[in-house]
């Protein structure tokens, strides 16, 4: 479970996203980042435990920076308003499929992963393994658990099929995405409640079959 401080912290950073306020509440954030990274090395503990491929993750690995990169943004308020942490083997800057965690106050807090946005080759890769095996992946994306957990697979599309492949596949609506992640709300009650741990695993757990047929085309 989260401290409800620490939703608190988030919830007044977004009011007061600027140098000056975070340097005058620094230790807020301190709180707020301890308390957050021990419920990420909870997660780290249980999810070695459904996906073997984690095994030597460390908290390190895992957990984003607050710190915003506003080179190329027009947005240039200096922090993120959420505390977010994604468990995949190699740490968050791999290329691998894997799962995430995103804790943002007011309703936008979410458990859930897959890959986001791959380079072209690795795209490609995984489009290959869905044309090859579509019966095997549209099993796993029909499961009636995962269907009332997630609902369907997310991301931006193309317009057109992709080169190599006729817009009559039977597998056209995934080959054409350039991102396949799912996502489960997290209230704010539940984040700070005993089972938070429990259930992020829940999620992370009915997305395993799906994070491991997209990182066998990646092999």
């Amino acid at each position: 479970m989260l401290q409800p401080s620490t939703l608190k912290f988030l919830k007044l950073l977004k009011q007061h996203n600027n140098k000056v306020w975070f340097d005058e509440n620094r230790d807020a954030y301190q709180a707020a980042k301890a308390d957050f990274e021990s419920m990420v090395q909870q997660l780290i503990d249980g999810i070695v435990r459904l996906d073997t491929t984690l095994e030597g993750l460390q908290l390190k690995d895992c957990v984003f920076r607050i710190y915003k990169d506003v080179r190329f943004s027009k947005d240039k308020t200096p922090y993120k308003v959420n505390l977010a942490a994604s468990f995949q083997a190699g740490g968050k800057k791999s290329t691998l499929a894997g799962y995430y965690f995103h804790l943002e106050p007011g309703g936008n807090s979410y458990a859930g992963g897959g890959i986001w946005m791959p380079a072209a080759p690795d795209l490609k890769k995984v489009r290959q393994e869905i044309d090859y095996n579509f019966e095997e992946f549209e099993q796993l994306i029909a499961n009636k658990e995962f269907i009332k957990h997630f609902g369907k697979i997310e991301g931006e599309s193309l317009k057109t099929a992709p080169q190599g492949y006729q817009p009559d596949n039977p597998a056209i609506a995934y080959l054409k995405l350039k991102s396949l992640v799912v996502s489960h709300p997290v209230s704010d009650a539940t984040c700070t409640q005993p089972e938070l741990v429990r259930e992020i695993l829940k999620t992370f757990a009915l997305l395993q079959p799906l994070v491991k047929f997209i990182n066998r085309a990646m092999d």
